[in-house]
Formats: structure tokens, C-alpha cells, sequence
């Protein structure tokens, strides 16, 4: 049975770590953190990309990589002490911190890398850390074994199999360690992905989608398998949850379906413009479960993924992304039609956003009342830009055109006619 330190013995330890019998572990201890932190350091500059990664971090201190290497030649030091005839003091401190430190700092790049920018994940990394440092308080002074050794006389039985409370407590600490390197390997793989400018970005989308849910699902099955639950049980399980799908959750399927639906036929893709159930805007992300599409106002609409496979949906740039827009004027019945029509055309020409090819054109499209009707059509090539400000400087190019020709844009006019007989009215 495993006894813990006890007042005296940890005074003891602490008198011996601050000994100058201890000053060979300090000197020692510090060259590990140096050697560690130049290392770190040296290949953080010779990484291509490294802000915010999950090695390297913001810095170089705060990402995985530091405290995994400090640790590792920790270790390796701790080893080399017999052989000089020295008896560990500090190490045994300083391990357990390190460990816990490293531990923290995987798990929170990891996940701040899975999903930045999440609160609950800001939580969980706040646990993580809680438990990592309350592990380290327990180690250093003896009560983790003690503890585990309890745990182990409290336990259940299901049927031929008998679970007790260490072994759910290490199985969920190894099935958290799995998740996290599955995590870290999805993570580094979709970063990869999203760099490569070869492949389309739907493409790259549907592909890191894809890894990270086949990695999510093996990590998940090993996680199983090393807290001692029966794989064989999943089968009861699927088939309580296809109920459960078919009932109550079957939206929610249907939209995360519909997701890789979208991203493998390539219907929509980032950057598209189009108009869903009135609200017109640029897709900017497509997830699994639903499709974030922003206005050119600013806002921003997040559509279940569903409604996109099962209602019309306007894409404005799905095969090409050259959009044709119009603009009406009219002129008066005495100018010369066919040469306004000449000049309005060179004239919208000139506008920086309008396509050359295929160029504007004009056509006398109604006899009006008023006035001869002319419309003016006219490609743009970026309708993710807006059609209001190319619009704005097309109506400013024809009514310059118009006024430097002379030709006016006559106001409306009505006839009245009085019956015979009756008196003009007086004013």
C-alpha cells in the first residue's frame, strides 16, 4: 500500500531543493528549459506558418512544443543523476509541474485549434488545466497512488464484467488523450489542406470535413475500447439512435446530409452570390450542419443546409460568374435614336466595372408616352462587389452622354381635352 509524505518528509524535500547540495539539479534543470526554449525557438523560425499553431503558438513559450521538449530532457536528466551520485530533490518537483504543463498547453492549442473561438471550449481548457495542476499537487506529495488504490475497492458489476472507479477514471483520462491527438492530427491536416490554392476551396472543405469525422470516429472507438466498454454493445446502441434519428433528430441529420451533399456536388461554393428565400448575399463559409451567407449591408444569415437542397436557390455565379444588369432612359421622339443609341454605348463602355466582352448594348425597347424608351444592358464580372455603385456610375455616364448630345429627357406629359361647348375655366 502506497503511503503519502507526510509534513516532515515534504519540509525535508523543499530544505533539500533549496540545499546548496541541490545547486547541480538547478544548473542542470535550467539547461533543459534553455535547450528546450533555443529549440523551440529555432524551429519556430524555420516553420513557414506558425501564428496561432499548436507547436509554436502565439510564441514560442506558450505553445506544446516547449514544455513537451523541457519535459522529455527532464526526464532524460533525471536518469543521469544516479550515475553522478546525486539523489533527486528538485526533479521530483519539477517533474509533475512540467507534465502538467505540458498536458495544459497540448489541450488548449488543440482545441483553440479545432474550434477557435468557442466559449465552451474556453471552459473545458479551464478544467483541464484545474485537473492537470491538482494531479501535479497529488503526485508531489504522495496521494495520487493512495487515492487510485481507494478508487479501486469502489466498484460495479455488469453481468461477467466488473468496472470499478479507477479504471472509468483512466479510461477517461486515455480516451481524452486519444480525442486530443486525433484532434491535433485533423487540425494539422486541414491547415495543410486550406493552404494548398490548387484545390478548390469547397473541395478542401468537403476533404478536412471528412478526415477530421473519420478521425473523430476512430478516435472515438479506441477511446471505447481503452475504458473497458464492449464495442459489441454499439450495435444496441445504433440502433437506439437511428430511432432517435428517425424521430427526434432527424433535422438535424438531414442538415448535416445535406452539408457534404452541397460540398461534394459543388452547387454552392464560397464566394458565390445567390438569393435564398429572398435574402440575397456572398456565401463565406459552409459548414456540416448550415451555410453562412453575408449581404453586401453587413449582415449576415445562417441557412440550414436542408432549406439549400430543398428550396430554389438563385446562384448568380455558379457556372459563370459574369452577371448581366439594365438601366432605362428615355429621350425625346425628335432626336436621332440610332446615334444616341452609338454614343450611350461607347459611353457605358468607359465604366471601370463593365465588361469589355461581352460589351454593352442598347435597345429601343417601348414607344412611352413621354418619350422614346432605350435600354441600356451591361456585364459586370464581380457581383460579390454590389450592383449599386457600378449602377450608380452607368445612369452618371448616360446622362452626361446625354447633355453633351443635346438630348433631353422629357418629363411626363398628359393631354387634357375639354368637350365642346363648355366655357375655359378661369382662374
Amino acid at each position: 500500500m502506497h503511503q503519502p509524505l507526510s509534513l516532515n518528509e515534504l519540509q525535508a524535500l523543499l530544505t533539500r531543493v533549496f540545499s546548496p547540495d541541490a545547486l547541480a539539479e538547478w544548473l542542470l534543470l535550467l539547461t533543459c528549459l534553455l535547450l528546450a526554449g533555443a529549440f523551440s525557438w529555432a524551429m519556430s523560425r524555420a516553420a513557414t506558418r506558425r501564428d496561432n499553431s499548436v507547436l509554436f503558438g502565439n510564441g514560442v513559450v506558450d505553445g506544446a512544443l516547449f514544455p513537451l521538449l523541457a519535459l522529455a530532457l527532464a526526464v532524460g536528466a533525471r536518469r543521469l543523476l544516479p550515475l553522478w551520485g546525486l539523489q533527486p530533490a528538485l526533479f521530483k518537483l519539477a517533474l509533475p509541474v512540467l507534465v502538467s504543463l505540458a498536458a495544459i498547453r497540448v489541450i488548449a492549442r488543440v482545441l483553440a485549434a479545432a474550434w477557435p473561438d468557442s466559449a465552451p471550449i474556453r471552459l473545458v481548457e479551464r478544467i483541464g488545466s484545474w485537473l492537470a495542476w491538482i494531479g501535479a499537487v497529488l503526485w508531489v506529495t504522495g496521494l495520487l497512488p493512495v487515492i487510485m488504490d481507494e478508487l479501486d475497492d469502489i466498484g460495479w458489476k455488469f453481468g461477467a464484467v466488473k468496472l470499478t472507479l479507477r479504471n472509468l477514471i483512466e479510461g477517461g483520462l486515455t480516451a481524452a488523450f486519444v480525442l486530443v491527438v486525433a484532434l491535433w492530427i485533423s487540425a494539422a491536416i486541414e491547415a495543410r489542406l486550406m493552404r494548398r490554392e490548387t484545390m478548390d476551396l469547397s473541395s478542401r472543405k468537403i476533404a478536412a470535413s471528412v478526415i477530421r469525422s473519420l478521425l473523430l470516429l476512430v478516435g472515438v472507438l479506441i477511446a471505447l475500447s481503452a475504458a473497458g466498454i464492449d464495442l459489441t454493445a454499439l450495435g444496441v446502441l445504433g440502433g437506439a439512435l437511428g430511432v432517435g434519428l428517425g424521430f427526434g433528430l432527424q433535422k438535424l441529420a438531414a442538415n448535416y446530409v445535406s452539408g457534404f451533399v452541397i460540398l461534394a456536388e459543388r452547387s454552392l461554393r464560397i464566394g458565390d452570390m445567390v438569393k435564398v428565400d429572398g435574402f440575397e448575399g456572398r456565401v463565406s463559409d459552409i459548414k456540416t450542419r448550415y451555410t453562412v451567407i453575408r449581404s453586401l449591408g453587413g449582415k449576415e444569415a445562417i441557412v440550414p443546409n436542408e432549406i439549400l437542397i430543398t428550396q430554389r436557390v438563385e446562384n448568380s455565379s455558379l457556372a459563370d460568374p459574369r452577371v448581366l444588369l439594365s438601366t432605362v432612359v428615355q429621350v425625346e421622339y425628335d432626336c436621332d435614336v440610332q446615334a444616341v443609341m452609338a454614343a450611350l454605348v461607347a459611353a457605358v463602355g468607359e465604366v471601370p466595372r463593365v465588361l469589355p466582352d461581352p460589351g454593352p448594348s442598347a435597345q429601343l425597347s417601348r414607344f412611352a408616352d413621354s418619350g422614346l424608351e432605350l435600354t441600356v444592358y451591361f456585364w459586370i464580372g464581380d457581383p460579390e462587389n454590389g450592383s449599386g455603385g457600378v449602377r450608380s456610375d452607368v445612369n452618371l455616364a448616360v446622362l452626361r452622354t446625354l447633355q453633351g448630345l443635346g438630348v433631353d429627357i422629357p418629363y411626363p406629359q398628359q393631354v387634357q381635352r375639354q368637350p365642346k361647348g363648355t366655357p375655359p375655366a378661369t382662374t
